[in-house]
């Protein structure tokens, strides 16, 4: 019980998030799950790089990718990267309005992220290009899509967390667990990077030339 007592007192040096014993365990066992995520999403990379040229009748993606939408999903995602930063950085200031707020216009941010990727889904839709179409749109698809359901889970998931954090206040179970969102949403990014230079950029500069199959 003394033992108990004495883990209690906090050190101030140390980040909440790592002051409890289950906190430490959880970012470490989450740092495990993104690997098996990392491992995931490069599956899904080298299967689309294999059927990326293989456009059979469908309609060409340099047809249909537009700059725009793709800059604007861009902006989107690496500006929530940069106020979820913010929202940890207000976490380590024991500033818990700070971190509601710049949480907040994370999750409006990827929200805005996953609305205009499904408004430019229904679009590639629209002129043709579904699962169907050929073996680069499903890939394509598949990769894209399993990207945005990632962000959509982890705002839902941030979301429960802001609620604990405004029931229970900054205590090292809710801080561990803003810590390791972040982290997750980090991540996304870092995808997202890959999918907008390995796939929209690479097919609109004409760097995977199609063919039939």
């Amino acid at each position: 019980m003394e033992h108990a007592h004495h883990h209690e007192e906090h050190d101030p040096n140390v980040p909440l998030e790592y002051q409890s014993e289950i906190g430490r365990l959880n970012i470490l066992g989450f740092w495990i799950f993104l690997g098996a995520e990392i491992a995931l999403f490069a599956t899904l990379f080298a299967t689309y790089f294999v059927l990326a040229p293989m456009t059979a009748d469908g309609p060409l993606p340099t047809d249909l990718f537009k700059i725009e939408g793709v800059l604007i999903m861009t902006f989107l995602l690496l500006t929530s990267s940069f106020t979820c930063g913010l929202a940890i950085h207000e976490l380590r200031r024991h500033n818990q309005k700070g971190v509601i707020m710049w949480t907040i216009i994370t999750l409006a941010l990827g929200l805005g992220f996953v609305g205009y990727e499904i408004y430019e889904f229904v679009e590639y839709v629209h002129h043709g290009a579904t699962l169907q179409s050929s073996a680069m749109w499903s890939a394509f698809f598949v990769l894209a899509g399993t990207h945005g359901l990632h962000v959509t889970i982890g705002i839902f998931w941030i979301s429960f967390i802001l609620m604990q954090v405004k029931k229970r206040g900054l205590t090292p179970q809710t801080s561990a667990k803003l810590f390791i969102s972040s982290l997750y949403w980090h991540f996304l990014d870092v995808v997202w990077i890959f999918i907008f230079s390995g796939v929209y950029l690479l097919l609109m500069m004409g760097g995977l030339s199609p063919h039939g199959h």
